[in-house]
């Protein structure tokens, strides 16, 4: 950045290089003229590239100032890393941070009046902070992190439902492992079907984030290419959810959020809900025979089939996805806590690597889980997982890879070829029929002729 001044402790890894950002910018320089190639007669001038929108963050804001008062004017917090900002007072010091836990000294540097020091690394970190005035040997200030009774924000801000229901039971952690006042920013349809389990913890939105002035930030988040500064270890290894156990330093062991599951039993039949719907053509189930198949199935073993996609087609160009044929349509734009009350009363749910697997997991009811693009640790563990490894599969915690937002059609390794999604066109519907099998609250139908 042209504006910004790094400062390195040649000593150090650098990956914790500091940016010192109220530092005097340096001077710009303009590049030499390149000896230019003789200009082609009538050759048109070449279309100016077009400008790159910058994308715009989905998080809410921390306060652009630390919140923490330090000596001397010299303010310091725990939002975004750790940060340190220097009054313009005319004097130098001296700012070292260690990491506690590994006794790592991650920067260590003489300031200049103005200076803004922050953390490379924005994920938990038990920060000590010591500061020096310039040639001293006896610190002047030092703190170590404890969030004990302070105001911690949690930002979980994304409108994708798997994410936030896999994240959430980690924020809880934190709040219980620190003894702080968690404020959790969540999008207000997710946080609804969980507030209320969860007294303890404040829920706002993004807009909200300027009211408040923590004294640290977590941000949740799947971050691509590699970043290892949001997360301390790339979330293609470690799953979906736990990455957020990793994140802020908690044990990242499975565990399901708390619903709301008193409403009383609306069907009386016995039924299984069903999703097969999703955000991208690599998670859905494939096998052109798969869903109709294991319909007439469960139907002919007495089952009501729900179906409670929120789309009933879904789809781009002239790629479109229809639900299955023969399941009831409850599709449609409903209150979560309607999916809620209506999943924990089935016999079992059946679905692809998407959200409402993901709820259904916080609903206490048994989850056969179809995905082949996933590696089995992406998702929580359920033993009704089907996947063929005998298939190309698991490509999206492939550390080669990374994944295409905008391309629905995504298979990184057999676009375009007769291979393409072979990972789930090669589930059989006859492998998830064995699944349902083995599931303990599958009543079949010779079952309920005996009784």
């Amino acid at each position: 950045m042209s504006d910004n001044i790094i400062s390195v402790n040649p000593s150090l890894n650098t990956n914790d290089i500091s940016i010192n950002i109220s530092a005097p910018a340096p001077a710009q320089v303009q590049a030499p003229a390149q000896a230019q190639a003789p200009a082609q007669q009538n050759a048109p001038a070449p279309a100016p590239a077009p400008a790159q929108p910058k994308q715009q963050s989905i998080y809410g804001e921390v306060p652009q100032i630390p919140t923490q008062d330090a000596v001397e004017g010299i303010k310091f917090d725990f939002n975004e890393g750790i940060r340190i900002l220097f009054p313009h007072n005319g004097k130098e010091y001296h700012v070292t941070f260690t990491d506690i836990d590994t006794g790592i000294i991650l920067y260590s540097n003489d300031t200049v009046p103005g200076a803004y020091v922050t953390s490379v690394k924005k994920f938990y970190i038990r920060f000590r902070l010591i500061i020096h005035e310039k040639g001293g040997k006896e610190p002047i200030f030092t703190h170590d992190f404890d969030c004990r009774d302070k105001e911690v924000m949690i930002q979980l801000p994304v409108g994708t439902l798997g994410d936030s229901i896999g994240w959430f039971s980690y924020v809880e952690r934190f709040q219980q492992k620190h003894g702080c006042k968690v404020i959790c920013v969540m999008t207000p349809w997710i946080a609804e079907v969980v507030k209320k389990q969860y007294p303890d913890i404040t829920f706002i939105t993004t807009a909200e984030t300027k009211n408040y002035k923590p004294y640290a930030c977590y941000y949740m988040g799947l971050f691509f290419k590699g970043d290892v500064d949001h997360q301390p270890i790339d979330f293609r290894y470690i799953g979906l959810h736990r990455t957020a156990g990793y994140i802020l330093g908690v044990d990242p062991a499975d565990i399901p959020p708390r619903f709301d599951l008193s409403a009383p039993r609306k069907i009386k039949e016995k039924y299984v809900c069903i999703a097969a719907q999703s955000s991208s053509q690599a998670k859905y189930w494939n096998n052109p025979f798969g869903w109709m198949t294991v319909v007439k199935f469960l139907k002919d073993n007495g089952y009501r089939v729900i179906c409670i996609d929120k789309e009933k087609v879904h789809g781009t160009g002239l790629n479109w996805n229809f639900i299955p044929y023969g399941a009831e349509d409850f599709t449609g734009d409903l209150p979560l806590q309607e999916r809620i009350d209506l999943i924990k009363d089935a016999d079992f749910f059946i679905g692809l690597s998407s959200g409402l697997s993901w709820l259904a997991w916080g609903c206490k009811v048994p989850v056969l889980m179809i995905s082949g693009f996933t590696h089995p640790t992406n998702e929580f563990e359920t033993p009704y997982r089907v996947i063929n490894y005998h298939t190309c599969h698991s490509c999206w915690n492939d550390m080669r890879l990374d994944f295409d937002h905008f391309d629905f059609l995504w298979c990184p390794r057999h676009k375009g070829t007769d291979r393409h999604f072979e990972c789930t066109k090669l589930i059989s519907p006859e492998q998830v029929i064995t699944t349902i099998r083995k599931i303990p609250t599958f009543q079949p139908a010779e079952e309920q002729k005996e009784k």
